[in-house]
């Protein structure tokens, strides 16, 4: 059984329908791809999924039907969205947007370990722990908006646009994260405009156009195909 199933997701804004009917999985510790142009009802499936949007369709995760769960529930149950902007606690420390990231958890001695954890593994934010999160750089609260996740321990991390935004040297850092997190048995649904470097690191990927899925496949597979390298790779 899927970590994460979705049937026939529909999202609409008002009389629009941004999202048309997708399908869609994730295995545990699986790392998937979303690409698609702007405008294509990628970040409105991302929305759908961590409860920020209305949907309809069958969305289950972990045998759990999502659609009765409301966002912090499911955060609860290890489905983390570390959204398009990042959506830090501007006004917060880096040290208490970590701790956010853990309100829904009561092992407080595990979430200690775990915060010594994302202090270590992100040495920028541990020089900056007592910074407000909004003076950070780009890239420095990109790895907040991550970090705040992993505190939650999920099973499964959305993470919409992660590379929005960064300097070259930045996007090349977050995806050797994408790729550790992964490594590390947490599954990724990973939704991306840098279709490239999206493609590289995940096992499959789906492509989205004009809120339906067009093609999916497995990464590699679809980083070959001449519709995809005409679309989206520049070939």
């Amino acid at each position: 059984m899927s970590l994460l199933s979705v049937r026939d997701l529909t999202v609409h804004y008002g009389g629009i329908e941004a999202v048309r009917g997708i399908s869609l999985d994730v295995q545990a510790g699986e790392l998937v791809s979303l690409i698609g142009a702007n405008g294509a009802g990628k970040t409105s499936t991302m929305g759908a999924l961590g409860g920020l949007l209305k949907a309809a369709g069958s969305l289950t995760y972990d045998g759990v039907d999502l659609s009765r769960l409301p966002a912090h529930e499911r955060v609860g149950r290890g489905l983390a969205l570390v959204p398009e902007g990042r959506g830090i606690f501007a006004k917060l420390t880096v040290l208490e947007n970590l701790q956010m990231g853990a309100y829904c958890r009561n092992d407080s001695s595990q979430i200690a370990h775990d915060l010594a954890q994302q202090l270590e593994q992100f040495p920028r934010l541990a020089e900056r722990r007592g910074q407000l999160a909004g003076t950070l750089s780009g890239g420095e609260q990109q790895m907040l908006a991550i970090a705040r996740a992993l505190m939650s321990r999920p099973k499964l991390l959305l993470l919409d646009e992660p590379s929005m935004g960064l300097a070259p040297i930045l996007v090349e850092q977050i995806f050797r994260l994408i790729e550790r997190i992964a490594s590390e048995g947490v599954a990724v649904l990973l939704v991306e405009q840098n279709a490239r470097q999206a493609l590289e690191i995940a096992q499959r990927a789906y492509v989205m156009e004009s809120g339906v899925i067009t093609l999916s496949g497995e990464a590699k597979a679809l980083a070959a195909d001449p519709r995809v390298r005409a679309a989206y790779l520049g070939h």
